[in-house]
C-alpha cells in the first residue's frame, strides 16, 4: 500500500509525513512521529517504574524485622495499592506501547502509525493520569488502600483518594483502547507490499493480539470501577449486601477484565524474546506457525479462567473444576512457546550479547512463575496458599521476571536502533547479573513465607517470619540498585554516545527494521519496501 504523498498534493491526515523535523518543545508537545512517541511512552514508563519501585522499597524496609517500624499500617497499605497500580498502568503497559509505537512501523515498513495525532493524544492523557494517581497521597484521607483489584467493599468505603484513582484508571483505560485501535488498523493495512499475515515479526502477532485483548477488557474495568463509583456517591449498591448488591459480584467483574490484563502484560514480552533468540542463535525461529497460534490461543482461552483468582470465595465444587481445568489447559499453548524457543537454540551458533542473556534468563524465571501459577491453579491447594506471600512471589515471578526481563531484552537489543549507539556490554551484563541475583534473592523466599502462612498486604508479622523478610528486603534494595545502575551507566550514556552502530546492528539478525540505518532516520519507509521473504 502507498502511504506517503509528496508536498504538492493533498496531505492524507495520518500522513502529514513530507515536513521538516520539529525542534524543541513542539515536537515533543506536538508529536506525531512514532519513535517520538515510543520514546515519550518508555520514559514516562521509566518514572513510573521507579515510583513504583521507591514504594516497593518503602514496603519492604517496613517488613525488614517484625513489628511497626517505620509506617503507619494505613499508610502501609495504601503503599501495596498504588505500588500495584503504578507498576501496572503507569510502568508495564505504558513500556510496552513505547515497544510498539518504536517498532511496528519499522518491522512491517509502514511510514507510522495509522493515526498519527491521535497517537498523541492517547500519549499525553497518561502523564495526567499518573499525577491523579500519585497525586491521591494527598487527598484528605489518603491515597486508596483497598489494594490493587479495589476489592468491595473497601473500596465503596475509602476516602476521596479513591476517587482520583478511579478517575485516573479511566484515562488510562481511555489511552490503551485509542492507543490499540491504532496498532490494530496499522498492522492490518500498512504492511509492506509482500508481508502477509503470517511473515509478519512474532512481535507484531503478539502485539495484534494484545490489541484486541485490551479493547475487549478495558471496557468491563471501566465498567466495574464505574459501579463503584456509583456506590460510592449516587445510592446504588451493586456491591453492598445491605442494598441487595454482591460485592463478590465485583471480584467477577474485576477478574473478567484482570487475567486476560494478566496475558496483556505477558504476550509483548513473548513477542520481543521470539524477536531475540533466533537472532543470537542464528536459526529461524522455530515452529513460527505454531507460536502464532499458541498466542491467539492463550488470548482466547484467558477469557474463561478468571474465577481461578477467586476459589476461597465458596463457588460450587463444578464451577472450582471448571476453572482449575480451564486454568491447566492455558498453561498447554505456554509450554508450546518455551519449547519453541529452546528448540529454536538447540544446535544454534549460539552468542551471548546481553540481550540474549535477558531473554535466557527470563526463559529461566518465567518458567518457574508458570509452574508456581500452575500450583495456584489446584483449587485445593489454592485455598491453603491464597492471599499469601507464595502468591505474591508467583506473579512477581510472572511480571518481573516475565514483562520487565524480556523489556530489558528488548531494550538491549533494539537500543543501537533508537539510538545509533551500541550498548555497553560490559555494562550491561552487570545490570542482568545483579538484576537476576537480586530478583531471585528477593521474590524466591517468598514462596516459603506463603507455604508457612503468612498473608500478603501486612504490616507487621510474627517474628517465625523475621529470617525470610530480612532477606527479601536486601534483595529488593539490591535489585533496585540495579535498575537505578541501568538508568545511570546504561540508558543515559547510550544516548549520549559510544560505538556507533551498523544498519544491522547483531550479525544474525533479520527483519525491515535492520534495513534502515542506525539510528532510524525521523521519516522511515516514506516509499514502502517491497517484502521478499
Amino acid at each position: 500500500m502507498s502511504t506517503v504523498t509528496t508536498h504538492d498534493t493533498m496531505h492524507d491526515h495520518s500522513h502529514d509525513h513530507a515536513h521538516a523535523m520539529p525542534t524543541g518543545w513542539r515536537r515533543w508537545l506536538f508529536a506525531t512521529n512514532h519513535k517520538d512517541i515510543g520514546t515519550m511512552y518508555l520514559v514516562f514508563a521509566m518514572m513510573n517504574l521507579f515510583a513504583g519501585g521507591t514504594m516497593a522499597l518503602l514496603i519492604r524496609l517496613e517488613l525488614f524485622q517484625p513489628g511497626l517500624q517505620f509506617l503507619r499500617p494505613e499508610f502501609f497499605n495504601q503503599l501495596t495499592t498504588l505500588h500495584g497500580l503504578v507498576m501496572v498502568f503507569g510502568a508495564i503497559m505504558p513500556a510496552f506501547v513505547g515497544f510498539a509505537n518504536m517498532m511496528i512501523p519499522l518491522q512491517i515498513g509502514a511510514s507510522d502509525m495509522a493515526f498519527a495525532r491521535m497517537n498523541n493524544f492517547s500519549f499525553w492523557i497518561m502523564p495526567v493520569a499518573a499525577a491523579l494517581l500519585l497525586g491521591s497521597f494527598l487527598a484528605p484521607g489518603g491515597a486508596t488502600a483497598a489494594g490493587w483489584t479495589l476489592y468491595a467493599p473497601l473500596s465503596v468505603q475509602m476516602g476521596p483518594g479513591m476517587d482520583m484513582a478511579i478517575f485516573a484508571i479511566h484515562l488510562m483505560g481511555a489511552s490503551s483502547i485509542m492507543g490499540s485501535i491504532n496498532i490494530v488498523v496499522t498492522i492490518l493495512n500498512m504492511r509492506a507490499p509482500g508481508m502477509s499475515l503470517m511473515k509478519m515479526p512474532m512481535f507484531c502477532w503478539t502485539w495484534l493480539i494484545t490489541a484486541y485483548l485490551l479493547i475487549a477488557v478495558m471496557p468491563v474495568l471501566a465498567g466495574a470501577i464505574t459501579m463503584v463509583l456509583t456506590d460510592r456517591h449516587f445510592g446504588t449498591s451493586f456491591f453492598a449486601a445491605s442494598g441487595g448488591g454482591d460485592p463478590v459480584m465485583y471480584q467477577h467483574i474485576f477478574w473478567f477484565f484482570g487475567h486476560p490484563e494478566v496475558y496483556i502484560m505477558i504476550l509483548p514480552a513473548f513477542g520481543i524474546v521470539s524477536e531475540v533468540i533466533p537472532t543470537f542463535a542464528r536459526k529461524r525461529l522455530f515452529g513460527y506457525s505454531s507460536m502464532v497460534y499458541a498466542t491467539a490461543s492463550i488470548a482466547i482461552l484467558s477469557f474463561i479462567v478468571w474465577a481461578h483468582h477467586m476459589f476461597a470465595t465458596g463457588m460450587p465444587v463444578t464451577g472450582q473444576l471448571f476453572f482449575m481445568y480451564a486454568t491447566m489447559l492455558i498453561a498447554v499453548p505456554t509450554g508450546v512457546k518455551i519449547f519453541n524457543w529452546i528448540a529454536t537454540m538447540w544446535q544454534g551458533a549460539m552468542t551471548f550479547e546481553t540481550p540474549m542473556l535477558w531473554a535466557v534468563g527470563f526463559i529461566f524465571v518465567f518458567t518457574i512463575g508458570g509452574f508456581t501459577g500452575l500450583i495456584c491453579a489446584m483449587a485445593p491447594i489454592d485455598i491453603g496458599i491464597q492471599d499469601t506471600y507464595y502468591v505474591v512471589a508467583h506473579f512477581h515471578y510472572v511480571l518481573v521476571a516475565g514483562s520487565l526481563f524480556a523489556m530489558f531484552s528488548g531494550f538491549y537489543y533494539w537500543a543501537p536502533k533508537w539510538t545509533g549507539y551500541m550498548v555497553n556490554e560490559t555494562r550491561g551484563k552487570i545490570h542482568f547479573w545483579g538484576s537476576m541475583i537480586f530478583f531471585n534473592v528477593t521474590f524466591f523466599p517468598m514462596h516459603f513465607l506463603g507455604l508457612a502462612g503468612m498473608p500478603r498486604r501486612y504490616a507487621d508479622y510474627p517474628v517465625q517470619f523475621a529470617d525470610f523478610n530480612m532477606i527479601a528486603s536486601i534483595g529488593a534494595l539490591g535489585f533496585g540498585l540495579s535498575q537505578l545502575y541501568f538508568l545511570l551507566f546504561v540508558a543515559l550514556p547510550t544516548y549520549r554516545g559510544g560505538k556507533k552502530a551498523e544498519a544491522q546492528s547483531w550479525e544474525g539478525a533479520e527483519g525491515l527494521e535492520w534495513t534502515v540505518p542506525s539510528p532510524a532516520p525521523f521519516h522511515t519507509f516514506e516509499t514502502p519496501p517491497v517484502f521478499n521473504k
